[in-house]
């Protein structure tokens, strides 16, 4: 196995983890006795029924309801070690389960296969979101709260195991029983939410079990109905399908519960499934992912394994194959019969057995069931909903999906007349607050109602002659079968009245549902239906709450995972007075350098008149070609932070009278008093012409000049008072040290006055400025004064400190020479990493569609959205030509004017005078024309993983040929 792999699937599982996941395994000298104690009372069956769980549900007119009907008899006659509650309400099923924990001889495990809690099973609880639904929002800690939540909810019902969280990856759009019981189709974010949800119920008393182990993700097959099978190779499943169980196995999950599969490349017997299967259990599982915890099967009962191992083999098979727990075995007589013939022919070993009855029996020790529970039905119901609405609305506020804003002029219903056309339901909580609120008039469609009723239903619309009309897709099935229960006359109305209205489309389920509106103008996913999704959904329709989400899973190729918008319009080409055709060369382009190496992958959005109207992802994140770039993918933006962040910062205290641009460093800085760095005015340092040196390499006075090794009395590996400063993960410089830096800039050697030098230091010293003018540190400045107000989510510093998924961050250099290690989410300059990862020169970290809110901010004058963040001086002033001994602006990159013919000829030929914005060493760069209205943005990271040895991207001149194709697209 490539375990090389696993150490970023824990680095990532781990993120703003700080407990440690509850052992229920633990041995201590009062869990030996009482197991010791109990397992010496067993006779061989009852060694077996201990390692049975049975169905148990609850009872209507005195009959069962999926129901196994001898289990009381069972538990009598053999001592059933655990039943796994179903269907029924709280109040019928409590004194079940009293009764059969005090008709037990040895307590009862209780489990409840409930990911989305107990109102998952029971009736009268409501349920928890569905893990698809989480995967959408970006809080990790929410998720830690629901699965606290969780066990709050098990704990006040007398269950002590719950079968969640499902950590598949939901891979397979057709998946029949996965689905929307996935956290996504991302790895890194499926592992890190099973960990953090996971943790939630163990650090609160219960146990979590990861499912359906080794992934049952990538199959079209319902095993209840028949066994899939996955032709995956080890290498694939272990890149993919493997990640998040080894993230959730060496955070601590107790249990697991093993899939009914066949997968070849684990064990290539006919009809075998994994979860019968020895190579599986005690050889992948046990001897390789090192697992000590309980292992569940699936129910036995699927037809995915009873087809081929009917009448109490299965049970027998699955103790061969290693597993602790049999779950749902069917025939119990004929099991226990033939699991005892297995030991006495030699096939399965007592030893074995009593083993794990043994390990069973240390689990209910340690799960405090020494001592027979009894649940207490006083004010139970409300007790077990008390926290489900307040998360529930949390989770749908974070969960809002914006993928496509045609007319941003939707979304205005204060005015001109509203329409609501719900389909597939009627009497919605939206239609009344739409009415409420916007008096919109309420039409409504069922999915039982034809075509003759949809067209009569568009007619009333089209002679209200509404200036809106919002659509709600609601009341369909999770499941991707028969178009999700969406009729064909309801699918036509919904495009027809989007085709010849101004209308917005909610879609609430399953965001597959979308692929049947993809050509809708403007769609949101609220990937749920009832009230709290509905009001969730209406506070974003009125403007009261932004959308927040993005997508878990990718649809149709159209919206890739991780997509979502907050309010950018999105518009084609044409609209905006490009050509689509000739824009397609970009994608030759960029192909072209990926085929080269010139980057792995890449970003390329264009906009004008303030819409995007071209934004595309390329390639992948790395050269193995596993990861497919996704469109929130942030890249590390190296010196494209100067503009970015540090000059934006300089424009708002020069504006507010804060900062003076003929002033020096000496006024603001008194550190540098007393030295040549003193009397250097800001304007030079803001246009590189103040003397100071291009680079200084910190980072060579603390490691060693030979082997590049980080020198101990500068760096510990772990965190303390002293050693605070992160370089790198497990790399903590002195804090002390940051003043040698400063230091070491002050005494560097000053070149001649007003000869142009393109500078880091001259930001950084910028940066220091802005931190001392405006009290605060440079990245919660420009967070709190641009980024938050302009809705940009993913720009951020440190972005590993600030919950970003690991996954959705570029790696740039696998550094040789002091960190010692592949760089992804720390920042790549060496400098800046000396300075924590905030620095006025580097650290910063974006996508490109959230770089396209400031920038086209800027090209408007300075407004957005109705707040204005500069006056049109001041942007005027910083970005035009401020030298005659450069092409620098105030801070911001200019045009190169090529003095033979008078063409631009850097970043394009075709630029215009008034361009503005800058260029970055991990290969990224902004720019923006007010003549055209034209903003270009590339983001690769084209320093993976040799950092700037690799000079292709230059060579190929890839970021001038596509500003050039963009340019040559206007149609003037």
């Amino acid at each position: 196995m490539k375990k090389k792999l696993y150490t970023l699937a824990f680095l990532l599982a781990s993120i703003s983890v700080k407990t440690k996941a509850q052992d229920f395994l633990q041995h201590t000298p009062a869990a030996d006795n009482w197991v010791d104690s109990v397992f010496q009372t067993l006779s061989q069956k009852n060694k077996i029924a201990q390692l049975m769980v049975l169905r148990e549900s609850s009872t209507k007119d005195g009959q069962p309801i999926f129901f196994d009907k001898d289990l009381l008899k069972q538990i009598k006659k053999y001592g059933i070690g655990s039943i796994c509650v179903f269907q029924g309400s709280p109040i019928v099923q409590a004194p079940i389960l009293n009764k059969l924990q005090a008709t037990s001889k040895i307590p009862l495990l209780v489990c409840i296969d409930g990911e989305m809690g107990l109102g998952m099973r029971m009736t009268e609880v409501a349920k928890f979101p569905d893990q698809l639904t989480m995967g959408a929002m970006n809080n990790p800690d929410l998720v830690y709260r629901i699965g606290a939540a969780m066990a709050e909810q098990c704990k006040r019902m007398g269950i002590q195991n719950d079968y969640a969280p499902v950590v598949d990856i939901n891979n397979n759009p057709n998946n029949p029983v996965i689905g929307y019981r996935s956290f996504g189709q991302d790895k890194y974010k499926v592992a890190q939410y099973g960990v953090r949800i996971m943790r939630g119920m163990q650090d609160n008393g219960v146990m979590a079990t990861a499912k359906h182990f080794p992934g049952h993700g990538d199959v079209a097959v319902d095993s209840h109905l028949d066994l899939p099978i996955i032709n995956k190779s080890i290498a694939a499943l272990d890149t993919l399908e493997f990640y998040p169980f080894r993230a959730m196995f060496d955070s601590g999950v107790a249990s697991v519960m093993i899939a009914h599969l066949s997968i070849p490349a684990i064990d290539s017997t006919p009809n075998l499934a994994t979860s019968l299967s020895p190579k599986n259990v005690n050889g992948l599982l046990r001897n390789e992912f090192k697992f000590k915890g309980i292992s569940f099967t699936d129910a036995l009962e699927m037809k995915g394994v009873a087809k081929f191992f009917p009448a109490g083999k299965a049970s027998v098979q699955s103790l061969i194959a290693g597993n602790d727990m049999l779950c749902l075995p069917g025939d119990i007589d004929n099991s226990i019969k033939q699991i005892q013939a297995a030991i006495k022919s030699g096939e399965l070993k007592q030893e074995d057995l009593d083993f794990r009855v043994k390990k069973v029996l240390l689990a209910k020790y340690n799960l405090g069931l020494s001592q027979k529970p009894v649940v207490d039905t006083t004010n139970l119901v409300a007790d077990l909903n008390k926290d489900v609405p307040d998360l529930r609305a949390e989770v749908a506020q974070n969960a809002m999906t914006l993928i496509k804003l045609e007319n941003p002029n939707v979304l205005h219903l204060d005015s001109g007349k509203v329409a609501y056309v719900s389909v597939g339901d009627v009497n919605t909580e939206l239609g009344k607050e739409l009415n409420g609120k916007f008096k919109a008039d309420i039409f409504e469609f069922s999915f039982k109602d034809d075509a003759s009723a949809a067209n009569a239903l568009y007619q009333k619309i089209q002679d209200g002659k509404y200036d809106k009309v919002v659509i709600g897709l609601h009341d369909f099935s999770k499941r991707p079968a028969n178009n999700f229960g969406i009729s064909d006359a309801a699918i036509d109305l919904i495009k027809k009245v989007d085709q010849n209205n101004l209308a917005f489309t909610y879609v609430f389920g399953n965001p597959y549902a979308v692929k049947l509106v993809l050509d809708n103008k403007n769609i949101a996913v609220a990937y749920e239906d009832d009230s709290i999704f509905q009001h969730a959904a209406f506070l974003t329709l009125a403007q009261e709450e932004g959308f927040k989400g993005q997508l878990p899973v990718t649809i149709a190729d159209a919206f890739p995972y991780g997509y979502g918008l907050t309010k950018m319009p999105m518009t084609y080409p044409t609209e905006v007075g490009l050509s689509k055709k000739k824009l397609k060369i970009i994608d030759s382009i960029v192909d072209g350098a990926i085929k080269e190496h010139a980057f792995p992958g890449c970003e390329v959005l264009v906009a004008r008149n303030g819409q995007i109207a071209f934004m595309k992802n390329y390639g992948y994140m790395t050269y193995d070609s596993l990861q497919p770039v996704a469109t929130r993918d942030i890249y590390d933006l190296a010196s494209c932070t100067k503009i970015t962040a540090t000059t934006i910062s300089v424009m708002r205290l020069f504006e507010e009278g804060k900062l003076d641009l003929n002033k020096t460093l000496g006024d603001y800085l008194p550190w540098v008093k007393n030295t040549d760095k003193a009397p250097l005015k800001i304007r030079d340092i803001l246009l590189h012409q103040a003397g100071l040196v291009a680079f200084i390499p910190f980072y060579k006075a603390v490691i060693d000049s030979v082997t590049g090794v980080p020198l101990p009395q500068y760096f510990h590996t772990v965190k303390d008072a002293q050693f605070s400063v992160e370089v790198a993960p497990n790399l903590y410089l002195r804090r002390d040290y940051l003043d040698t830096v400063q230091n070491l800039i002050v005494k560097s050697k000053l070149g001649p006055m007003y000869n142009y030098v393109y500078s880091d230091n001259d930001f950084i010293f910028l940066g220091k400025i802005v931190e001392k003018l405006s009290g605060l540190p440079l990245n919660e400045y420009v967070k709190t004064n641009f980024y938050e107000p302009l809705g940009m989510t993913s720009t951020t510093f440190l972005p590993l400190e600030n919950n970003v998924p690991i996954s959705q961050i570029a790696p740039t250099e696998h550094e040789k020479n002091y960190r010692q290690q592949q760089l992804r989410g720390t920042v790549h300059d060496p400098g800046a990493a000396l300075m924590g990862g905030v620095a006025g020169h580097a650290g910063l970290y974006s996508d490109a569609y959230d770089l396209s809110k400031l920038y086209n901010m800027l090209l408007n004058g300075g407004e957005w959205e109705g707040k204005r963040y500069f006056k049109k001086s001041t942007i005027a002033y910083f970005t035009a030509y401020n030298t005659p001994f450069s092409r620098r602006g105030l801070g911001f990159d200019k045009p190169q004017m090529n003095s033979k013919n008078g063409e631009t000829t850097y970043p394009s030929k075709y630029a215009s005078p008034l361009t503005f914005g800058h260029t970055g060493y991990t290969g990224t760069c902004i720019w923006a024309d007010p003549k055209e209205d034209l903003l270009f943005v590339f983001l690769s990271n084209r320093v993976y993983p040799d950092g700037g040895e690799n000079v292709k991207i230059n060579k190929l001149n890839v970021r001038e040929n596509i500003l050039d194709a963009v340019y040559q697209a206007i149609q003037h």
